[in-house]
């Protein structure tokens, strides 16, 4: 079986199916002007009318939505599941989903005790009369939080989760591809599931219009309509005073699903992926993906983790609070995804409306690991281009040096200028001169301006580079990512290593009898001994 060379062979000839969608979403649903002490001090004593605020005014409203939810669930016979310490409510969730027979309604009601911002009344003396009086305070507490499951005709499973403690704070969960599968349904588009995807589709243009299409504009329509039909805790008379539920982005997740024809196809190079790009964690390369600058004062590890579950490896790279995951799904597709759990990582705020910019921001990241891998691993260039490289060139009657192979400058030159890849305002003769004396074994300081003007004109000249209009700044050309690259990988992960095992003593070779040179040579004996040929 022929299986692709690179990894651009089989971005371009292995894909049967390439759809951009935003996948899961987790948002905070609350009052704006309930968040801070003053806010309910403003509720209780301008809105409610009350002569001092506590928090004990508020308990007859939390027994009225309590009371609420139990009414609406016995009026619906709906099915109550309180949830266990540890137990995945995905799972339940899912369980229900295979029974369910109705195009919308609501699953079951889940109950859970977890943490939650609350406000609390603590009593405190005046500093002169000694007069003792209530003062509202930010706390946090166990609360009972209901877990509202339901399916809608237009974005199938989701659930609402109300805090049943004032001022009654939410989080509403979505799933991008459930809302693609319900409307390729409706315009009557066949297509094949893969579990959280698509696998095929009749119309993949349209499919990935409809992806795009998901807008604040329609989450904010989900909320309000089911906010409507289930229980709400606030009165007419409040959502008229301004008391109505903002959204917020807690998480979101964007990611490109890339169907491959063949899982073995797919499989393979993945691992191979993976191996040439252990690196892509550091700090220069995540950069480069996620187009932000890294300092040492940027916060998070920056790391590359390769986790295998089962038999399915995944890639994971971090920036601050944002990841980028890359795994083989289901043995059928690449999923490439971008993972923001703080939208502040990219100086966005956290509002719904500001979706369209963090879409932006998912989706380049996403293509960018792309590039990065495509890049690195189709590094392979011609006899014809290598040859050249070994010769002074004359270009427009301007001579240069070759570029050999073993030479060590030409070596730590190409290894500096890798380093500038994707870089998307070029380098310049001192963003170059520093990487290069450190590869080269030399104090920075006596790298002179002329010696590397010198070397640019070298790269210049070949055409791995190519300057800047304007400017006194270069960008690489793909010639010259491809040549840094092979000469780089040839010299690190065959040359060095096959001549450090032939001059290592003899223990070390013994130690490291299974390596390809050693069996290599061992063949060649064998070889000799059976045409009786003298070693």
């Amino acid at each position: 079986m022929n299986l692709p060379h690179n990894f651009s062979s089989i971005l371009a000839e292995h894909v049967t199916l390439e759809v951009e969608g935003i996948d899961r979403m987790y948002m905070n649903v609350y009052v704006a002007r309930l968040q801070t002490e003053l806010g309910m001090v403003g509720f209780l004593k301008k809105h409610k009318g009350a002569l001092f605020a506590s928090t004990a005014l508020v308990a007859p409203l939390t027994e009225s939505f309590v009371g609420s939810i139990a009414a609406f669930i016995k009026a619906g016979n709906v099915p109550v599941v309180p949830f266990k310490r540890g137990q995945r409510k995905d799972d339940v969730a899912k369980e229900r989903l295979m029974q369910f027979q109705e195009r919308e309604g609501v699953l079951f009601v889940g109950k859970a005790q977890e943490k939650a911002h609350v406000f609390r009344t603590e009593k405190r003396r005046h500093p002169e009369t000694g007069k003792t009086y209530p003062w509202i305070i930010k706390s946090t507490a166990m609360v009972m939080h209901y877990y509202f499951y339901c399916v809608d005709e237009d974005f199938g499973p989701f659930f609402l989760k109300y805090c049943s403690y004032f001022p009654y704070n939410a989080k509403l969960c979505i799933n991008g591809h459930e809302y693609l599968k319900r409307q390729l349904d409706k315009e009557g588009i066949a297509y094949e599931a893969l579990d959280n995807g698509i696998l095929s589709c009749e119309n993949p243009k349209r499919m990935q219009a409809i992806a795009d299409s998901l807008s604040a504009q329609k989450i904010y329509d989900l909320l309000h309509k089911w906010q409507r039909r289930l229980p709400y805790p606030y009165a007419e008379d409040d959502s008229a005073a301004g008391y109505q539920y903002s959204v917020s982005i807690l998480q979101a997740e964007f990611s490109l699903t890339q169907v491959l024809d063949r899982p073995v196809t797919g499989r393979l190079f993945f691992e191979q992926v993976i191996r040439e790009n252990l690196d892509i964690g550091r700090p220069d390369q995540v950069q480069l993906i996620f187009g932000r600058r890294v300092t040492k004062r940027t916060p998070g590890r920056f790391r590359t983790r390769v986790v295998t579950e089962g038999v399915t490896p995944s890639l994971h790279a971090d920036y601050k609070q944002t990841r980028i995951k890359q795994y083989h799904k289901e043995g059928r597709a690449l999923r490439t995804e971008t993972t923001i759990n703080n939208t502040r990582d990219f100086g966005v705020g956290r509002g719904i409306l500001n979706l369209p910019k963090l879409r932006q921001i998912g989706f380049s990241a996403n293509r960018r690991l792309l590039d990065v891998q495509r890049i690195s691993h189709d590094c392979a260039i011609g006899e014809d281009a290598f040859q050249r490289l070994q010769r002074p060139l004359t270009v427009n009657n301007q001579r240069t040096s070759a570029l050999r192979f073993a030479d060590a400058t030409v070596q730590a030159l190409l290894g500096a200028m890798v380093q500038f890849r994707l870089q998307p305002n070029g380098f310049s003769n001192r963003d170059l001169r520093q990487p290069f004396s450190e590869l080269l074994g030399v104090a920075p300081g006596a790298m002179t301006a002329g010696q590397m003007t010198y070397n640019l004109r070298r790269l210049r000249l070949h055409g791995l580079i190519k300057r800047v209009p304007h400017s006194h700044r270069y960008r690489l050309t793909e010639a010259g990512l491809k040549t840094a690259l092979f000469y780089c990988r040839i010299h690190a992960r065959i040359m060095r290593p096959a001549f450090t095992a032939i001059e290592a003593p003899q223990t070390l070779q013994s130690a490291r009898r299974n390596s390809p040179l050693n069996m290599l040579q061992a063949a060649l004996e064998r070889c000799c001994a059976e045409a009786n040929i003298a070693a």
